[in-house]
């Protein structure tokens, strides 16, 4: 068999492409042709960083290793502080001594008047001491002791009040002379006339101001 003889004045392309445009390494017809070149010999590249070599970093912390990070607001809001303890032991004694005089001059003025006693309203003397002892002074045991201690003193001087103001009554002379001219007469006279009823009515009013300051409080 024979073989086709090439063509005279060709030159023989030792990777079997066809020259193109006096490049002996272009490819051949129907190859396509590569991209054209950017500018950039080392081919495309990642963007420019911004200067920070390990890319983006998480915001600075804020102290606290539970909180937000963002910056968004809390869930929910932070329980206000507990109001500071009332504990005043002088306010709460002064307070007892200024209701226990009070009382008193109510009590004795109400026995004067009906010229008779009740156990009710020595409860109420005490009542009233311990409530507002412990509601202004807190509950000390101190304040407690104190309100009860000066309603046994207001309940006893509301009786000599008592005393005094019938007395000044039946000798037609003036309170005040017959309670501060004559005060040993009106605590003797009380003291005759003294029974255990008495004596329970003071201890009542005790009783009631340490009630008192329980429902203070």
């Amino acid at each position: 068999m024979s073989q086709p003889v090439q063509p005279p004045n060709q030159p023989q392309q030792p990777y079997g492409g066809q020259p193109a445009d006096g490049n002996p390494y272009a490819a051949g017809p129907g190859a396509s042709a590569p991209a054209a070149p950017t500018g950039n010999p080392y081919g495309d590249q990642p963007p420019a960083t911004t200067g920070n070599p390990y890319g983006d970093q998480p915001p600075a912390p804020t102290g606290n290793p539970f909180g937000n990070p963002q910056g968004q607001p809390a869930p929910f809001a932070p329980a206000p502080p507990a109001p500071p303890a009332r504990n005043s032991l002088a306010l709460g004694v002064l307070v007892a001594l200024g209701a226990a005089i009070v009382a008193s001059i109510l009590y004795g003025v109400l026995l004067g008047s009906i010229e008779r006693e009740f156990g009710y309203a020595a409860i109420g003397v005490g009542f009233l001491v311990g409530f507002a002892a412990a509601k202004l002074g807190g509950a000390n045991p101190v304040t407690i002791a104190a309100a009860a201690v000066f309603s046994v003193g207001a309940v006893y001087f509301g009786q000599l009040i008592g005393y005094a103001m019938v007395m000044a009554d039946a000798a037609q002379v003036s309170f005040s002379e017959v309670f501060l001219d004559h005060f040993d007469t009106v605590t003797r006279v009380w003291k005759e006339d003294a029974d255990f009823m008495r004596y329970l009515f003071i201890a009542l009013g005790a009783i009631a101001a340490i009630g008192g300051a329980k429902k203070a409080n």
